[in-house]
């Protein structure tokens, strides 16, 4: 059985994060919005409207482990490719990027104690985008499709945070990583390979047979690399 959630869906607004704590009354919560004035993504960078966009967030109440809440980011990212479609990759940690590492879609995950609000940006028509951006749509499918989408990514989150943070899909989501694989760098450190996600949803790396955790709160930019000699 899905679980209920309360549904919003606006026109623009300042941020749907704030949006949808603000609107948070016990239930999930989904906030939908074709517009933000100040959107944020990951490190409080701003988030730049395509000409057809989606901004959704979902609050609600998380009952993991502490140590586990840091894989919402990435449990939501693998939600969001499910929707968006299945040829995408997942950019660690919170990218949905097309071939050639077009980012489509960012999320993002906040905290205030067990309240939790999980976001997504996507640009679904983007004639002319930014630079290292790409859409998801040739042609502009319409409010209604973002809104469609909005409800779907719900739906699929909802039930991967029911299934618990030992069952989220970790396999998957290695499986269409476009970090994986890679060497990669970041600010103070690198370059190294990068092996594995650990539990927590840290980036695994490895360089002179040492391993090491990076978290998406400490890192700026981890990008591919190519070493040379």
């Amino acid at each position: 059985m899905a679980t209920e959630y309360a549904v919003h869906h606006l026109e623009r607004v300042a941020s749907t994060q704030d949006e949808a704590r603000s609107r948070f009354d016990g239930r999930p919560c989904l906030v939908t919005a074709l517009g933000q004035e100040a959107g944020r993504g990951r490190g409080g960078s701003v988030w730049r409207n395509a000409d057809r966009a989606l901004a959704a967030s979902l609050a609600v109440e998380l009952e993991w482990p502490p140590d586990r809440v840091s894989l919402l980011t990435l449990v939501a990212g693998l939600t969001a490719r499910g929707v968006l479609g299945g040829s995408l990759r997942l950019k660690w940690p919170n990218d949905v990027v097309a071939e050639g590492g077009l980012k489509i879609a960012g999320l993002l995950a906040e905290q205030v104690d067990s309240l939790v609000v999980v976001g997504m940006g996507v640009n679904l028509y983007w004639p002319d985008p930014m630079e290292g951006a790409g859409a998801l749509e040739a042609d502009d499918p319409g409010p209604e499709r973002a809104r469609q989408i909005g409800e779907q990514w719900a739906v699929a989150t909802l039930a991967a945070i029911a299934n618990g943070p030992d069952q989220w899909g970790r396999d998957e989501y290695l499986a269409c990583s476009s970090t994986l694989g890679h060497e990669v760098i970041w600010e103070g450190g690198g370059p190294a390979l990068a092996v594995d996600v650990a539990p927590d949803g840290g980036l695994v790396v490895e360089a002179g047979g040492l391993r090491e955790v990076l978290r998406s709160g400490q890192v700026h930019t981890v990008r591919p690399t190519t070493l040379t000699d």
